[in-house]
């Protein structure tokens, strides 16, 4: 069986400067452009797997923070993964969906209504390889971190299910 952590793109996109700039200059400019363009682009080009931005209410400000993430679809809801690229402290979003769980999803070409919730360890255990098959990267970042990486479930909400609260208002 071959490594996936010695895959031309996976070596690619998990260098340390690779990672500085996927962190630095992708990160803060992917949820524009994906949103602008209806998600059919992003700073790296047109999607070639499941991708979403998430916009949910920061923890603490209460303001809108918009990120951009590799999803997995699963029927109608999405995984997303914590990963952080493998950096020993949980990415800020984690905390942000946690705390705010209502959040509006940018996908491929439509925008929705969800709910975060976090998978127990159970609920990962019996997805960790798939996730594993459709983001390679993952193999690399557990490398990195010995912190459990949480994988959340973004529930589609009916538009108008009263409980959601709009994370932009």
């Amino acid at each position: 069986m071959t490594d996936p952590t010695r895959s031309l793109a996976v070596r690619l996109v998990t260098n340390p400067v690779s990672t500085w700039i996927i962190r630095n200059v992708c990160a803060p400019l992917d949820p524009i452009v994906f949103k602008a363009t209806n998600g059919r682009l992003f700073t790296m080009g047109a999607p070639s797997g499941g991708m979403v931005t998430i916009t949910m209410k920061g923890r603490r400000s209460g303001k809108p923070r918009a990120v951009h993430l590799a999803a997995i679809p699963q029927g109608d809801d999405q995984l997303v993964v914590a990963s952080a690229m493998g950096q020993q402290r949980h990415p800020a979003w984690r905390y942000n969906l946690e705390a705010h769980p209502d959040v509006s999803l940018q996908l491929v070409g439509e925008r929705c209504r969800a709910r975060a919730e976090v998978l127990s360890d159970e609920e990962k255990g019996a997805v960790w390889d798939e996730i594993r098959t459709i983001i390679p990267m993952i193999h690399v970042y557990e490398q990195r971190t010995d912190r459990n990486i949480r994988v959340f479930r973004l529930r589609r909400l009916a538009d108008d299910d009263p409980s959601w609260i709009d994370p932009e208002a």
